[in-house]
């Protein structure tokens, strides 16, 4: 894939987020990203979302530096032929820039960013990743109302103090016909011998769980092996892999039978497909993870969900999940599932009368001539 760069436009979008979503890191009423323009000399632009969140809280990246960064480091490199492993980590902002300058390419091509990947369904199953709720009766309420909608499979946030008894409610309310998993953001401690106990009472048969996601912090990975050995649920990490070499290590202590599979957090489409790749020959499950995406992140973890290893519930919902007002064309679900983009690149574009409504601050950068 050849494409000449021109330059590259980053821009910093708000968007309310159409209700308040809760973690165990805070309280998000409003998404703000950067959005990367790679703009080719002899062919169409492309897309880009960097993932990074306001506060560093979920990953040590954030949105303003990952903004700085991409300015000053990673979009001066590309533009003058130098590598980005010059940069270390920034991984999202990697990620950003890295889907734009595909897009683009792939545009050229005519090929979808699915069929670069390695995809192979046209249509995913949807997963509703619910917040943390004011009351029990608010979540079983919630995950209702989702579900009398088609969808058949939840992510429930959960943090010490809220955990089993919502959960265990969701399960006793709608029964066994739909796949739930837990969500902890590394909340418990792998010391603490109570966490110890509500993560063994989470994994009890009778909440049938298909996961419990990143349950102690990112760097304790021995604490997750020994988890992973006195629990039945697979154990899946999301914020302790962010590269191949840290999936390794964790294969490696036996401590994940599951991935979360995000291409901004693990540095771009490259990367994510190795890691799918690993985990597929190691026999580990995979779940394509979700970050509040616009619809431009949304159509690539389309194409990530597709994947044939990826067989957990996704991190995936129609656009009114989240916005209002999205910045493309809104997606859309039919019976619990989604169709994966099959146009050029990312198969959709953000609508331009939205995209200038939504922006904070726009900067353009340019390649020497």
């Amino acid at each position: 894939m050849q494409i000449v760069l021109e330059g590259i436009d980053l821009r910093v979008v708000r968007l309310p987020l159409a209700e308040p979503f809760v973690t165990a890191h805070g309280t998000r009423r409003h998404r703000e990203v950067v959005i990367v323009r790679a703009v080719s000399a002899d062919g169409p632009a492309g897309w880009g979302e960097c993932v990074a969140e306001p506060e560093p809280t979920y990953w040590p990246e954030y949105s303003a530096a990952a903004l700085h960064v991409l300015e000053h480091h990673l979009v001066p490199r590309l533009l003058d032929g130098r590598s980005l492993r010059e940069v270390r980590g920034n991984q999202m902002a990697k990620a950003a820039l890295e889907c734009a300058a595909l897009d683009a390419g792939l545009r050229a091509e005519g090929r979808s960013v699915a069929a670069f990947l390695g995809a192979t369904r046209p249509v995913v199953p949807t997963g509703i990743a619910l917040g943390i709720t004011r009351t029990v009766d608010g979540l079983v309420d919630a995950v209702v109302r989702w579900r009398d909608r088609g969808h058949r499979a939840f992510k429930l946030k959960v943090r010490p103090g809220w955990d089993v008894e919502p959960v265990r409610a969701v399960r006793d309310d709608v029964g066994d016909e739909i796949a739930l998993l837990v969500d902890a953001n590394g909340s418990y401690r792998s010391d603490n011998p109570d966490d110890l106990a509500t993560l063994g009472r989470l994994a009890a048969p009778d909440l049938g769980l298909v996961a419990i996601e990143q349950p102690f912090a990112p760097d304790d990975l021995v604490g997750h092996a020994r988890l992973a050995r006195q629990i039945d649920v697979p154990v899946c990490l999301d914020e302790s892999i962010g590269s191949l070499g840290d999936l390794d290590t964790a294969l490696a202590l036996g401590a994940c039978g599951a991935v979360s599979l995000k291409a901004g957090r693990v540095g771009g489409l490259v990367e994510a497909r190795r890691v799918h790749q690993r985990c597929r020959d190691a026999g580990v499950s995979l779940r394509c993870g979700g970050m509040l995406e616009t619809g431009i992140g949304r159509a690539l973890n389309l194409a990530v969900a597709a994947l044939p290893g990826c067989n957990l519930p996704p991190d995936l919902g129609p656009s009114s999940r989240y916005f209002s007002t999205d910045l493309t064309p809104a997606f859309d679900s039919r019976g619990g599932t989604m169709i994966v983009p099959s146009g050029p690149g990312l198969g959709v574009e953000p609508l331009a009368e939205v995209l200038d409504d939504m922006t904070v601050s726009q900067r353009t950068l340019r390649a020497a001539t």
